[in-house]
């Protein structure tokens, strides 16, 4: 499987009626499977990680890439049915969530290490596509779309991923003021820890430096702090309602192994990828090069093209069906779809040896004038402003 180059990419992709959406709606089969997981137990508890990882792996390969790109310019009402997955996911992930939750917590059928896994394939629904989705809709001016996004990440006790996201992560992605960029050498097991602290205390920062501006204090009321803990108060109470102990029990494990697959893929999407420093504090603006490429087919259908990161950082305000696809000459292309990419990332020396020549290539390629990149590894460089 070639990967992009500049003579292969191409504006053919036609996004007109449902038929051109109907591969993206795939994400949609995996709830079935959960159910068919918590009634049949046994083996069929590993279905959805199964599905999700190994499967797609599998029909990535036999779907290859796709280098075509859609006219950015498309209209908004040519891009119905692509929204209406994002809009109905929602309320089917939290039908989904604690109706198994009413289910699981009290059946007999199923043993203890049995409702774990069951809700360990929940948290991989809410991880990939859950979040995902969110990200897609926290992106929008729609104040409907927003509150949704909210109401995913509640779901996962992830809501502070909203302010990290938008506040911090865009702007200083690829400098030190950015912990989701993964450094150069760090391995996830590093990277998660550090990320897991290090978001939630900046994504609180970032909100209480925006309302001082404002000359309020952080416990205004128009804080999404005090929303967000609301919202994960009330998902943590209906959970209680429906299942007791056994019921928060089952909503953490899906929780933390939803937070697990987000971060996975944040260790991904940057790993080693770094902006220019300018001098006094300044960095050089995104570009696509600052973000790792995948065109493969099928799992850009399950990510609603994620993997089209590269375009997603140069214009955040891109809808997933308008995201291009960048050739080899302008973005790094990754080896293989995240689906791959993650369970690599869990395989430190694996990572590094399919990455880390792949990293120095991009420097070469990208900044042959600079030579020393200790600073950028231990990231002692000055934090953008």
């Amino acid at each position: 499987m070639s990967l992009a180059t500049d003579s292969t990419i191409s504006a053919t992709a036609r996004l007109g009626g449902w038929q051109a959406a109907l591969p993206f709606w795939m994400s949609f089969l995996l709830v079935p499977l959960a159910w068919v997981s918590a009634t049949q137990g046994g083996w069929t508890v590993l279905l959805l990680p199964l599905v999700t990882w190994y499967l797609f792996s599998a029909l990535d390969w036999i779907g290859g890439l796709n280098l075509a790109n859609a006219d950015p310019q498309t209209p908004e009402a040519d891009l119905f049915w692509y929204r209406l997955l994002t809009l109905l996911w929602s309320p089917v992930q939290f039908v989904t969530v604690f109706a198994l939750i009413w289910y699981v917590a009290p059946a007999e059928h199923l043993s203890t290490l049995e409702k774990l896994a069951v809700f360990f394939g929940v948290g991989v629904i809410s991880g990939t596509v859950g979040i995902n989705y969110s990200h897609e809709l926290m992106h929008q001016k729609n104040r409907f779309e927003r509150a949704l996004a909210d109401l995913l990440l509640a779901m996962v006790l992830y809501s502070h991923f909203r302010s990290e996201h938008l506040l911090v992560h865009h702007r200083y992605v690829g400098t030190p003021r950015d912990p989701v960029t993964a450094r150069y050498g760090e391995s996830f097991y590093r990277f998660y820890p550090r990320v897991l602290r290090q978001s939630l205390l900046s994504a609180f920062a970032a909100e209480k430096a925006k309302l001082a501006r404002k000359n309020r204090p952080w416990t205004d009321a128009s804080n999404p702090f005090w929303r967000y803990w609301i919202l994960q108060g009330g998902m943590l109470a209906l959970a209680f309602v429906l299942g007791g102990w056994a019921g928060v029990g089952l909503f953490l494990m899906q929780a933390g192994v939803a937070i697990w697959q987000l971060e996975l893929v944040n260790y991904v999407e940057h790993y080693g990828l770094t902006r220019k420093h300018l001098g006094n504090g300044k960095y050089e603006h995104v570009r696509p090069h600052h973000s790792w490429n995948a065109a493969h087919r099928v799992s850009n259908w399950l990510l609603i093209n994620l993997q089209r990161h590269s375009d997603h950082h140069y214009k955040p305000d891109r809808r997933f069906p308008l995201l291009q696809t960048h050739a080899a000459s302008d973005a790094p292309q990754l080896p293989y779809g995240y689906p791959v990419m993650t369970i690599a990332a869990m395989i430190p020396p694996l990572w590094r040896r399919v990455m880390n020549p792949r990293v120095r290539r991009w420097r070469a390629m990208y900044y042959p004038e600079i030579t020393d990149w200790t600073p950028y590894t231990k990231r002692t460089l000055p934090v953008p402003r």
